[in-house]
Order: C-alpha cells, then structure tokens, then sequence
C-alpha cells in the first residue's frame, strides 16, 4: 500500500480531466513526460507501433492522439526511465521479493541482463545470452518424453513471434501451446464455429456508424478498452440506443467526456453513453438473455395474431439457420418466475430490452468475460448469438457479434499457430512445408498444464511473455509446484511474480519490447498483429531499446530452437531472424487464404482483414448453417451452492490502474478507491444482514467440498451498488479462490466471475475509517 487508503465516491465522467491527469501522473513518474509524450504520437498510426495494452481497433483514419488512458499507461510502463540491472538483484534475495507486491516488483523497471537463478544464493545472477541458451538446449534436449514441456505465450507476442514459436514446438514434438486466450476468450473460440462457423467476431469499426442498437454484455470499456468509448459515444449522440448489462455500474458505459475534444474538455460536456443500465445478478446472463428471446417471441406472437409484420426474420431463419424449432420450443417452456429468480431483474426489464431490439434493423451485441468467464460460458455466448439470428443480426452492415478481446495480439497469435488443438492448424501444410512429421495429439490448455504442473508431469515450462503463476487459478497449491519444475524460462520486459518462483533451473530472460526499434543483419524490423475485429496491421518500433543487452523475441525462440533442435535445411532460423519479411513468407504459405501478399498488406490504413465468411453469410458449421443451440439448462454455475445466507458469488475485477496482471497503481478512479486493493465490494443489504461494518476487515474463504482450503485475508468492506449476493474483489489477488476445477465447461475458461465464498470477521474495528459507503 502506498498511501492512505480512502474510499470516495467519483462523481466524474469517464475521459475527461480525470484521463488527462491520469497520464500526465504516470509519464512523470515514469521519468518519460517530455519524450513519452513524442512517443504517444506514433501509437496506432499507420507508420507507428500498435498499442501494447488492449485489442480494440486500429482505425484507417487515426485521431491525432489514437491512444487511451490505459494505452497511455502501458506505453509508460513499457518505455519507463527505471531500471531493473544486476545490481538490484544482487541487492534482493528472491524470498524477499515474496513480501513485494505485483506493483513494487514492475516499478522496479526495465530488466535489461540475463539472469540465471542460483539456489545457494537464493539470488539471480547474470548469465551470458549464450549460456542461457546453451543451458536451455541441454535441458529440453534431456528431457525424454518431449510431451511433458510446455510452451506457454502473452497475448502480446507479434505474429511473428508467435508463428516460429508455435513451430518450435510442434518441432519439439507436442501442441501444449496454452496462451492467455485460455483464460478468456477461448470460451468465444469454442462458442463461435458451432453456431456460426469462426472462432471469433463478425464485427468490423464501420458497423457501429451503421447500427441503430447496440446491446452490451460483462464488458467495462472505460478500463479495458477505452478507444472503444468513441464509437460508442458517436453512436449515443445520433440516438443509438444502447443496453447495458452488468452487475456494477461501470463509469465508461454510464458519462463519457472525449479527452481530446477541446470543446468538450473546456465545456465539461458529458455524453450518455448507456440508455438503460441493468445491474444483473453474476451469473445470470443466461437466464437474462434466454429471457430476452422468449419475450422476443411472445412480442413476434402477438404481432402475428394482430395481423402486423413478424418481428422475427423469417426468410432468414429458414434459408441461413438451423435448429429454430428446437429451440423455440424449449423457450416456450421457460418460467419467468425462474428466469427473473436467476437474473436478478424484473421481467418488465427484459421485455423493454426485447421491444427496442425488436424495433432495430441492425443490432451489435457486445461481450467480454462477463460472459465468457462462467461455468455455463459457452452456452451463454451461443445464447447470445441465437437473440442475434432471430432477427437475422448476423451478416449484414451495422449488425453483428463482437467479443472485446483483452491483450493486443491475443487474436492474432492463434491465427498464425498458437493453439493446442491440432485440428485448428494445417499439419499436413506444415509437414511438407518444413520436413517433418508434426504431432496430432491435443496438446496442453493452461487449466491442463496446471493439473499436469500439480501432478509433477511437466518438466520444463517456457514463458514467451506473461505472468503466468499469477495469472492462473488455485495459487497457494500451484506456487509450491511450480518450484518442482525442472526448468521455467521467463521471457519478459519487467520484473513479475512468475520470477520470482523459479523452478529447479530458472532464468529471466529479458527481450525488446514493441514499442522499441528491432534491427537485425538486414536492418530494422517490423512486425504484425491482428486487433478484435480480425484486422492485420503492421508496427514499427520508435524508441531505442532499453538496455543493448536485450534480444528479440523472433531471436530468442530462434536461439532456442538451434540450440535444442537438429539442424533441419527447411528452418533456417539465422535467416528469419536476420529478416522478419522471410517468416511472413512462410506464413503466408501455412495460411495462404489469410495472409496473401502479407509484406504489402499489412501496411493499409486499417489493417487488412482476415477472411470471415459469416459477413458474407457462409457458415462453416457442420450443418452448413447457423445454428440455433439449445442449452442445457439456466444454471450459468453448475458447482455455484444456491446463494443464501452465507454464499456469496465473488466477482473477480480489475481496476482503473491496471490491464490484466499489470498494475500501474493504487487508484481505481472510477469506483472512488485509492490507496489500496485490499477491499471487498458489498451490498450494504449483505453488509448489514452478515452483520458487518463499512471498513472492518474481513477473510473470503471458498465454498467447496474438495478439502483444500483457499481463503484471502485482510480485505476491508466497502459497501458498493452491487446487486445482492454478488461481492467483487481485486484480480489477481483473489485468485487464491479460484479452484482451479472451476472452469467453463468445454473451453476449461476459469470461471472468476462467479466463485461461491463465505465471509468471514476479521475484526470488527474499522481499520480503514476513509471507507464510506458508495451513493
């Protein structure tokens, strides 16, 4: 904590003064407010550098300042004065960078040597490049089951990067090629291609000037993907209703002020961004949606026995689906009474939703992990899209589906390779392409490689970006066996908690990042990624790396792999390393439908787009259509106890001054709490009825019958508007809670937005007086 903890209700919109001043604190801190400032200029313009945080469009017609608070905060991060040398780890043992929080171990700054773990020490020291590499081969070429390593990668990582990867390791011999897409949006990759043909949206930035309704479900733009807010805002203010549904009130779906409008800014303009907000029950979207549609229906029925236009698109749904009556049958069938009991909403609520849907004539639907993150995930999001093809909002202009997806090349890196699902990748294109047998096994997902990690199955774990051991269910069992691991490779920009548990050989490896200039044998290099909506777009580094120390990441997975592979005339790894252009080849080989003329294309304003057949209403399902699912059942949390008395549902959040694992701060702005991320968010309903106090400190246990117990401590109250039931708490921390059996079913997505816990005194003395209850 770094500073008094205090808890006042913010009363400003999203952007703003609030945004301004928030990047102008961070680029002083950093040390970077003059050249940081030149930086930001170049960030998502055509000739400059994607941003680093989120996946949210790269527009063919930039605004001058094409970045957002959070965006800002990550350029900062990244491109900061600090850093992390020798010195300092020579200064600190590693248990005592056990006491240290995710942000005191960041702030420490750019790591800039490689540096090998030594057991007798307790220290890192730094090794040669050479060294580590040689050491790395010597180990992963001993290994003798090649299915027992695993080759974890960030979002982040470029296409490039992530295409040699991803052949590494099938090179190596195994698919366990998890990413941080398996803890989010592979329940839309799940999802998606059974009820529509493709793994991911069908929306484009041009759709949302066009459509005349947007619903949006578990998503908080104003944190995770601020940029979103001006299509939204442009929207608003030509009438566009748009429907929110979330437990809490989230500011950026709520007031928006565009921080680079002068007239706004000066005139404290706010726009309304959401036109009717619903605060429904974690959990409950299924039941929430499923109620949508069925009175949808009852609004189509009397239409029809009126003798007045359906409301459903008939012509569609007969010549483009499949499965209507099935479903419409089993909606028939639903209980309102049940539906509102799981959703936590009045009945009249879904019907006002379902009557301006009705009205519509293109309609986007919005999601993020609000959704995905469940139990039930995959059902909900299939529900989703069966509201969408009964009015036929898939296909045509100003209509269409569209997951927010959270890291920057989250997307892009499953489309060049990075998946454990053989049937997802052209191996026979690879085998002949690079003259080998690649393996067909299913590989490792990341719930998978934690269960093999606790059952002491993997032996070497390398890390391609990311905070892997924080960002992954169950911490108090995983973090004991990751320290049994054999080998653990961290390849990263800053210092994170994944380090800092090394296993029996461990090293840190630092690497350029992409905001930084990459040359190579043929001059400086450029890469590729891909945002939310299925556009590729180039990226040039602009500033100089941070230490002449650091490698790139093409370079180290090439190094790894000459150091651990026999030669093989088909690689040439030194090549592709000299020359990013020669792996675009390659890739534009594996996948010549997407990536044709690559070098070329990835430099048009806007990206180039990936081929998404159900724009064009082609669906690539087995039945040839788009298929209405039919869900099992409304139970969104299949091992969720019934709520009650004493469980509650936790919903794990970030804040305003983080992305994902990466925290910038201690003020989450918008929900008024600064100084601290020790809190719980409550209902003052359940404050009172459990017999609490605002800012007494209370313990989360988890609600399970597997006999391991998982409790989080020292979180002081603070009552919140959140619906009844529902608590929230800081992600990553409340991890801890997090069984790591408690997953979507079919994407094994960790369900974190609804963990049955109990609450438990502390104490009853406020030890945070500055915790009042929210307005």
């Amino acid at each position: 904590m770094s500073q008094k903890a205090t808890f006042k209700p913010y009363t400003a919109p999203a952007g703003g003064w609030g945004s301004a001043k928030s990047l102008g604190k961070i680029l002083s801190r950093e040390g970077v407010l003059a050249s940081g400032a030149l930086t930001l200029a170049r960030q998502n313009k055509v000739d400059g550098f994607q941003c680093v945080s989120c996946a949210w469009v790269k527009p063919a017609k930039p605004l001058p300042f094409e970045f957002c608070e959070n965006g800002a905060k990550a350029t900062a991060w990244e491109i900061t004065s600090h850093r992390c040398t020798p010195d300092f780890f020579a200064a600190h043992t590693v248990t005592e960078l056990l006491d240290w929080d995710d942000y005191q171990l960041e702030q420490a700054g750019r790591l800039t040597h490689p540096m090998r773990y030594d057991a007798m020490s307790d220290k890192y020291v730094p090794v040669s490049w050479g060294a580590a590499m040689a050491e790395i081969g010597r180990e992963m070429r001993a290994i003798e089951d090649r299915k027992s390593a695993v080759f974890y990668s960030s979002g982040r990582c470029s296409n490039e990067a992530s295409y040699l990867y991803a052949l590494f390791a099938r090179l190596y011999g195994n698919n366990n090629l998890p990413d941080s897409s398996n803890m989010c949006h592979e329940t839309t990759s799940v999802a998606l291609p059974i009820s529509i043909g493709i793994p991911v949206g069908t929306v484009s930035l041009d759709d949302f000037a066009e459509t005349d309704c947007i619903l949006f479900f578990g998503q908080n733009p104003g944190s995770n993907a601020p940029r979103m807010l001006h299509p939204l805002q442009v929207a608003a203010e030509r009438g566009v209703p748009i429907i929110t549904y979330n437990p809490l009130r989230e500011r950026g779906l709520e007031r928006f002020t565009n921080p680079q409008s002068v007239v706004e800014m000066v005139a404290g303009k706010e726009t309304r961004i959401s036109s009717s907000y619903h605060q429904i029950m974690a959990g409950g979207d299924l039941a929430g949606i499923t109620g949508i549609c069925k009175a949808l229906i009852e609004i189509d029925d009397a239409a029809r026995v009126a003798g007045e236009t359906p409301f459903l698109d008939d012509r569609f749904i007969a010549e483009q689906t499949h499965g209507m009556d099935e479903f419409i049958s089993w909606l028939r069938t639903q209980d309102w009474e049940e539906l509102v009991r799981r959703c936590g909403l009045s009945r009249a609520a879904l019907e006002s939703t379902a009557r301006i849907y009705a009205r519509a004539k293109a309609t986007i639907a919005v999601y993020g992990m609000g959704l995905t993150q469940h139990r039930a995930g995959v059902e909900t999001v299939q529900m989703l899209v069966n509201l969408m093809l009964l009015r036929g909002n898939i296909g045509r202009p100003g209509s269409g589906i569209c997951p927010v997806r959270g890291h920057s090349n989250v997307q892009g890196q499953r489309t060049v390779g990075i998946t454990e699902k053989p049937e997802l990748v052209p191996m026979d294109t690879l085998a002949e392409q690079f003259g080998f047998e690649p393996p067909r096994d299913t590989g490792l997902n990341t719930v998978e490689a934690c269960e093999e990690i606790l059952a002491g199955k993997v032996k070497a774990f390398i890390m391609l970006g990311g905070n892997f051991v924080r960002a992954i269910p169950d911490r108090s069992l995983m973090e004991p066996a990751w320290r049994r691991i054999r080998l653990t490779v961290n390849v990263a920009t800053k210092l994170n908690r994944s380090q800092i548990i090394p296993g029996e050989v461990s090293f840190i490896l630092p690497v350029i990042g992409r905001i930084e200039t990459d040359s190579q044998a043929t001059g400086e290099q450029s890469t590729s990624m891909e945002d939310s909506t299925g556009c590729i777009h180039g990226s040039k580094g602009v500033r100089r790396p941070a230490s002449p120390h650091l490698i790139s990441e093409v370079r180290f997975v090439a190094e790894m792999a000459k150091h651990t592979l026999d030669p093989n005339p088909k690689t040439p790894w030194d090549e592709w390393t000299a020359d990013y252009s020669l792996i675009r080849k390659q890739i534009g080989v594996t996948y010549p439908e997407i990536f044709f003329d690559y070098d070329k294309r990835m430099w048009e304003p806007g990206g180039f787009k990936r081929p998404m057949p159900a724009r064009e209403r082609v669906w690539k399902t087995k039945t040839g259509k788009a298929n209405f699912i039919t869900p099992k059942g409304l139970d969104e949390d299949l091992d969720m106890p019934e709520t009650g008395n004493d469980v509650l549902r936790l919903i794990t959040l970030r804040s305003n001054d983080q992305f994902n694992t990466t925290v910038y701060g201690y003020s989450d702005r918008f929900r008024g709490i600064n100084g601290t991320r020790d809190v719980v968010l409550m209902n003052k309903d359940d404050i009172e009825r459990l017999g609490l106090k605002v800012g007494a400190t209370i313990r989360l246990e988890t609600s399970s019958k597997d006999g391991v117990y998982r409790a989080l401590g020292g979180l002081a109250v603070v009552a919140y508007d959140i619906p009844a039931g529902c608590i929230g708490a800081y992600y990553p921390e409340a991890n801890v809670l997090l069984p790591i059996w408690h997953y979507a079913e079919s994407s094994k997505v960790p369900a974190a937005k609804s963990i049955p816990v109990t609450i438990h005194k502390e104490s009853d003395e406020v030890t945070e007086p500055g915790l009042i209850a929210a307005e």
